[in-house]
């Protein structure tokens, strides 16, 4: 299928403009709105001279202006780009700068720091507010979005094809960011499993036609899913799976803007009727977790009878967390391994605590490659990176090397190989060892964090963790870990080592454990790593 989204999105619309495509607090946008709103800001971004190729930044909270901001720029060929929105000024002016943004979309609430960005960044053609600025600092002068809107003419509809591209710019945490180039088409290929699946496909729709009677079909049955995004639209696992129910007829149900608010979650799915829920792993899901629990205990428990299912990447999501869901819902988790850089990888499906422990089963275009690009066979005991060879990205925006390096071609093959270790069991299961810069030499022993995180994450008063390797002098590296405990003042650090020393080789323990109240973590999930060592540092002293 040869088309772009925004081509989709355009014929669902026309035949189902009644649908909601979009639930924010206290609105809803109709399918037909979305279509015209987003026409609108089309015709704004050419008026601006934003055309095919051209950037368009999305500096905003999850809502309907970063579905409409999507939209608008597939209508004319353009390429959204996430920008992380908890950046600071400079932080975002190097991204903008970096992706040669034309234009940017902001949420009022961030216009302090678009300042910088409209002084510096000279790709910049138009700048659109969405929402009101904090009173004392507007930020710089830009045209509000309802404003723009309603002064532009709606753009007639122009088909676009599936090679038009969106970027994914990877989250930065331990190095500047990097623009991941998608074509549409090949995102595509991500969503069979968590989106045309559910709905009896066994693949891709193959035309137009064909895309648009699934989405009727679905609505009319009543199979539409209505997804709630937990996690940032500016993460790829929300905005993918959301992008991918509006091409079903579904519907995005997003949270008032800030800080994860578990009971603002809840309330608002039941009442919405969000059947799927789209979390980052332990992070999103163990406050979600404790306010099931804690409305439990206070007699008021939360209706999930809506829920039907839970989708998860991007960070590890624990078995007895997966098992607090199962026993309160009927409903399918589909935990992913992926990345920016392509997949997914590999999936972890459980339906009820029968399913668990959950184990990880490779996608079929999956392979574990050692570093001498030999293609490890299941039951091997030795470790390779996982490696993807289905529809991928392109490459890197404008950074040639590391395309070579993660986008290899082995035995005539192009895989995207980002460097996630990982083991092939005898059952064809993977065993995930995480990312193979993070790991420890101790001693000559090397250490997968992934590993020693796997462990303590077991132990039922740990909700959250870290692995990473501190400077020894004795031993070059020793392993150490910020754990955030339910209860930290009662559990000790000794507890702990010996947990981990029953699974795991001596050398594989934590010498130095730090217990806080929860890990610092980017709204996608990914842990601030320059806080964790600094912890562990302090510690040390």
């Amino acid at each position: 299928m040869d088309v772009s989204f925004g081509t989709v999105w355009e014929a669902v619309a026309a035949r189902l403009p009644d649908a909601v495509a979009i639930s924010e607090p206290g609105r809803d946008f109709t399918y037909a709105e979305f279509d015209d709103r987003s026409s609108r800001l089309a015709a704004a971004l050419e008026a601006a001279g934003v055309g095919p190729g051209d950037t368009v930044a999305c500096y905003l909270y999850n809502g309907a202006p970063y579905l409409e901001t999507v939209f608008a720029a597939f209508k004319i060929g353009a390429i959204p780009v996430n920008a992380n929105y908890r950046y600071t000024e400079a932080e975002l002016s190097a991204l903008l700068d970096d992706a040669d943004a034309a234009a940017l979309v902001f949420s009022g609430e961030l216009a302090a720091n678009v300042s910088h960005a409209a002084a510096h960044v000279s790709s910049l053609r138009l700048l659109v507010r969405a929402g009101d600025a904090p009173d004392g600092n507007p930020g710089p002068e830009a045209p509000a979005l309802d404003e723009l809107l309603a002064s532009a003419d709606p753009r007639p509809q122009t088909a676009r094809p599936g090679s038009d591209q969106l970027f994914m710019y990877t989250g930065g945490t331990t190095g500047k960011p990097k623009g991941v180039i998608w074509r549409q088409t090949d995102l595509l290929h991500s969503l069979i499993v968590p989106i045309f699946r559910p709905l009896g496909l066994a693949g891709l729709p193959r035309s137009l036609d064909e895309a648009v009677a699934v989405a009727v079909k679905a609505h009319e049955d009543r199979m539409a899913p209505a997804i709630m995004p937990v996690v940032p639209l500016m993460h790829g696992t929300g905005l993918f799976n959301t992008l991918g129910a509006l091409l079903v007829g579904g519907r995005a149900v997003t949270l008032r803007p800030g800080h994860l608010a578990p009971r603002h979650v809840w309330e608002t799915a039941a009442a919405q009727g969000a059947g799927t829920l789209i979390v980052a792993g332990n992070a999103v899901c163990r406050p979600l977790v404790d306010e099931l629990i804690r409305a439990e205990s206070a007699g008021s428990p939360h209706d999930l009878s809506y829920l039907r299912a839970v989708l998860s990447s991007g960070t590890a999501l624990s078995d007895h967390l997966k098992q607090a869901l199962h026993e309160r819902a009927d409903i399918t988790i589909t935990d992913a391994i992926a990345s920016s850089e392509g997949g997914p990888f590999a999936f972890a499906v459980t339906r009820s605590v029968d399913d668990l422990p959950a184990r990880f089963f490779p996608a079929p275009a999956t392979k574990v490659i050692t570093q001498d690009e030999r293609i490890l066979e299941p039951g091997s005991d030795e470790t390779g990176m996982l490696a993807y060879g289905g529809p991928m990205p392109l490459g890197y925006y404008k950074d040639k090397a590391k395309t070579a390096a993660t986008f290899r071609t082995v035995d005539g093959i192009r895989y995207a190989i980002p460097g996630d270790l990982a083991q092939l069991a005898a059952d064809g299961s993977i065993r995930f060892l995480g990312r193979g810069s993070g790991v420890i030499n101790t001693g000559g022993e090397k250490v997968h964090p992934q590993e020693v995180e796997n462990v303590l994450l077991t132990h039922p008063d740990v909700t959250d963790c870290v692995v990473i390797g501190a400077p020894d002098d004795v031993w070059g590296e020793q392993v150490a870990a910020v754990v955030a405990t339910s209860s930290p003042r009662s559990l000790i650090e000794s507890e702990l080592q010996d947990w981990v020393r029953q699974s795991l080789a001596g050398y594989k323990v934590p010498r130095t454990i730090v217990l806080v109240d929860r890990l610092a973590r980017t709204p996608t999930g990914k842990l601030e790593m320059a806080w964790a060592r600094a912890v562990i540092s302090a510690n040390k002293q």
